[in-house]
């Protein structure tokens, strides 16, 4: 008797922690972009889905210039089968290094570029109608890639120093991941007024290590990925802090980095859970996913930061993935995902739970 009490003791006291997250069960549509004879993607940086299931992929194509310093961006709109039916903002200005697309509830398109350190508001006939940031002038003497100086220059209003990602609330604020430099949010009106900012270098709370990725839930709560700091924070639309969760869920024994050595820490960009994505499905039942580059995987999770399943590996071919930089979700059983080192979008059916 006593025995069997102390054996369903040590059962109930079990963390919780060691039960694997269920393998989610999925498939990648073959060759889903049809690409016309003399177009190319390059990196894909970024993916978004509009609501009539166009999709939008941002790359690192149409590249010019020399190995360093190249102008590589490039946008362009497929049909919801895959069809190819244009490019928008063919040599646009900002155009210097692609980073994210996104699309509001309204279809206009928004990108934000790492290179140019703007982000570029298109409505959905792909003309221009918000212009945020300022990219250096190439008549400038000294002229440069930006210096991550410490301690870091003070940022500056209305300007961003290798800006990453934007989402939006209910009222149509934009909050702005800025970013590899900054490492702050900025928050403008739907007019594009500069409301404020916050965050700063650093690893307490609402201070961040390369801010790479941003969303909105449907209570208007902003979850940053804060990569360097492998971490999720979740704020309110003033910038107060509310919350953090980590992923951790442990590397398989056998994993494979998609490039280079094997990460040998748990910390910083490259380690297991380190985020390099968010995405918030519509509701009612909102999800999110995210994603690192090693081992690999996506991870979905409650907004609360449990993770409910993960898919995926490190790898070349369909199903694996190449440094997942974006991921579109326009519902919770497909997903787009652009990876960096396999030059393309995978379109993923996610098979519902048995």
């Amino acid at each position: 008797m006593k025995r069997s009490m102390f054996v369903l003791i040590l059962f109930a006291a079990a963390p919780l922690f060691a039960q694997q997250p269920p393998e989610i069960r999925f498939h990648s549509v073959p060759d889903f972009l049809k690409l016309p004879p003399d177009i190319y993607l390059g990196e894909a940086t970024g993916v978004a889905v509009n609501s009539k299931g166009h999709v939008f992929v941002f790359s690192r194509g149409n590249t010019t210039g020399p190995a360093y310093g190249a102008a590589a961006a490039q946008l362009i709109e497929f049909a919801a089968d895959g069809k190819f039916l244009r490019e928008v903002g063919h040599h646009l200005y900002a155009w210097s290094f692609a980073h994210t697309v996104k699309v509001d509830k309204d279809d206009n398109i928004w990108v934000t570029d790492k290179g140019s350190d703007m982000v570029i508001k298109f409505n959905p006939e792909g003309r221009v109608v918000l212009v945020f940031g300022r990219k250096q002038e190439a008549s400038d003497e000294g002229t440069e890639p930006l210096k991550h100086v410490k301690p870091p220059l003070p940022p500056v209003d209305g300007m961003f120093r290798q800006v990453t990602d934007v989402a939006w609330d209910a009222s149509g604020n934009a909050y702005i991941s800025d970013g590899y430099v900054n490492s702050r949010i900025a928050k403008a009106d739907k007019d594009g007024n500069w409301l404020k900012s916050w965050g700063e270098p650093g690893d307490q709370p609402g201070q961040f290590n390369v801010p790479h990725s941003i969303a909105v839930d449907a209570q208007n709560n902003i979850y940053v990925a804060d990569r360097g700091n492998r971490r999720i924070q979740v704020f309110n639309t003033d910038g107060k802090f509310l919350r953090q969760f980590t992923i951790d869920v442990p590397a398989p024994a056998d994993a494979r980095p998609a490039i280079g050595n094997k990460p040998s820490s748990t910390t910083g960009t490259m380690s297991p859970g380190a985020p390099w994505t968010l995405c918030i499905t519509p509701g009612p039942n909102q999800v999110l996913y995210t994603s690192d580059a090693f081992p690999g995987r996506i991870y979905k999770l409650s907004l609360d930061g449990r993770v409910l399943g993960v898919l995926g590996k490190s790898g070349k071919q369909p199903g694996q993935f190449g440094w997942i930089h974006e991921i579109a979700c326009p519902s919770a059983d497909e997903l787009y995902v652009a990876e960096l080192l396999n030059w393309r979008i995978q379109k993923l059916i996610l098979e519902p739970a048995h």
